[in-house]
């Protein structure tokens, strides 16, 4: 490593510290910052630190948000029986770019006591539908099986994302797991 520029591998490292970011697309993007568009690295530096000073979760569905409740938890024309499980807040990211949900969220982070008394008090709240739209997996399923346990006592239907073959995707390079999931929930055409 050449000590004369310390400081420019510090910020190639960062920068691979990113998800997705290979030591070549770091080295490309400090270099593009350094030494050809350095306004865009100080725009850049700038917007990580306003956001990182700004974003935090939101207090009800755990969604990123600038302030105590997200847009989406004040918004008082989405379906308020309708409560869609998410893994994190960019799959609430996902979900509103592309209007495919108009119901509300709960990112479970962890399956813990408390996110399940948090999800209750909710579901208390006249939730009468909830959408699991979690990776599949085994794993998974269980959270789902344990939720539904956990929730029981209260008339609240239960649905999962579809699963299966996506489109343009030949079978031989499909998933075990995903095609019995297409056999198994296969529609009548």
């Amino acid at each position: 490593m050449n000590k004369s520029l310390e400081k420019f591998n510090r910020l190639v490292d960062a920068l691979q510290d990113l998800p997705t970011i290979g030591k070549k697309s770091a080295t490309r993007l400090a270099y593009f910052m350094v030494m050809n568009e350095s306004y865009v690295g100080l725009k850049v530096a700038h917007a990580i630190e306003d956001a990182l000073g700004s974003l935090k979760k939101c207090s009800v569905c755990g969604g990123m948000s600038e302030d105590e409740l997200c847009y989406i938890c004040c918004d008082e024309h989405r379906d308020s029986t309708l409560l869609c499980i998410v893994e994190n807040a960019k799959d609430i990211l996902l979900l509103e770019e592309n209007g495919l949900f108009d119901g509300r969220y709960f990112v479970l982070e962890t399956l813990d006591d408390r996110s399940v008394s948090h999800l209750e008090e909710m579901v208390e709240q006249g939730i009468s539908e909830i959408l699991f739209a979690l990776t599949p997996s085994i794993a998974n399923d269980a959270v789902i099986l344990y939720i539904e346990d956990k929730l029981s006592a209260y008339a609240v239907n239960f649905s999962r994302i579809a699963q299966g073959v996506p489109t343009g995707v030949s079978l031989e390079n499909i998933d075990l797991l995903s095609l019995t999931r297409a056999l198994e929930d296969r529609v009548r055409v």
